[in-house]
This record gives C-alpha cells, structure tokens and sequence, in this order.
C-alpha cells in the first residue's frame, strides 16, 4: 500500500508537484523547451476533411500519438453538418489553451475548482470569404470570451490566475497576434 507521500499532490486534477517538476526541467536546459506540433490534413469529399495528430516533438523527444480530427461545414455553407467547421475547431482549441493555464493557474494556487467555463464568440461576414467585397476582410474583425469562475478562491486570486493567462496562454497569443504564416504549394 503507497503511503500518502508516494502519491501525486492533486488540485483540481492537476499533478502540482509534476508541473513543478516540469518548470524544473524546462528551466535546467532551454532545448528542453521547444515543442514541435505537427498536423496532415487530408480532403476527405466535399467540405470534408481529416487531420491526422501522429506526434510531437518535446525538448529532444518525439513522442507518438494517434488521433484524428474529422472538419465539416454546416450544410447552409456547403457540407454536410458531421462534425465541427474549422471555425468551431479554432474557437475551442483557443477555449482549451487557455482552459488549461486557468486550470494550472488555479491548482498551483490551491484553489480548489467547483465550475469552470469559457464562452467564445466572433462574426464572420461571408462576403469577404466568397470575394464578394475586396473592403471585407475573410475572418474574425475580433472574437470575444467571458471566463465564468467558481471555487474557493478570492477575486484577487482569480484576476492574478486571469493576467497570468493572458499573458502565457500559446493559442491565446496566436490569435490575438499577427504571427508569420509560411506558406507552400507542391502540385503533384
């Protein structure tokens, strides 16, 4: 039987003395913080399509994975409602990012989480993505989140948790800022 300190110090899920020994690790040698993500998107018929998750690159691991994320488009835009449209899938992985660092943020303060939810929303006007109107832009003019809180926590607390978030969050900082997109085309 593993006494109590052999077992993981857990808040809200969340493996405090693991994510400590992480900002250890990173910390002890910065090649250890580079990440490498990489996706394969495959058309799939019509607005469908697949996108293959195989590994990442962790500091100087390439650490295997296997999951699919399967892109649709609702039928008034062409495709046949199976699964979330792309831009569904960039709202909630921004929602899942930032899920994350409140969820971190809280455990490594001891706030103990009763609810946690994250609402997004934004308005694309389709005459720019159908080139209707070259003044109209393709995308989001801005996307707007409300973050509802509930715990044992203080508002002070939850505002530090919050500015921290918003400072660190990955996907956050990718869609409030203008980041360099390389792009390539190789017919076959």
């Amino acid at each position: 039987m593993q006494d109590d300190k052999s077992k993981p110090a857990l808040v809200n899920g969340i493996d405090t003395d693991g994510v400590k020994a992480l900002i250890g690790h990173v910390a002890e040698d910065s090649a250890n913080a580079i990440t490498h993500w990489h996706v394969t998107s495959s058309w799939k018929g019509g607005t469908r399509s697949d996108t293959k998750v195989s590994a990442y690159g962790f500091g100087k691991e390439n650490i295997k994975k296997d999951f699919t994320i399967s892109i649709d488009e609702p039928t008034e835009l062409g495709g046949t409602n199976q699964f979330a449209n792309p831009q569904e899938y960039l709202l909630a992985a921004m929602n899942g990012c930032i899920m994350v660092g409140y969820v971190v943020g809280c455990s490594m303060a001891g706030i103990e989480l009763e609810e946690l939810r994250i609402e997004t929303e934004g308005d694309i006007d389709l005459r720019g993505f159908l080139g209707l109107d070259p003044n109209i832009k393709p995308g989001y003019d801005e996307i707007s989140y409300t973050v509802h809180i509930k715990g044992n926590g203080t508002p002070e607390q939850y505002q530090k948790v919050h500015e921290t978030v918003c400072a660190t969050s990955p996907n956050r900082f990718n869609v409030a800022n203008a980041i360099k997109l390389n792009s390539n085309l190789v017919v076959e």
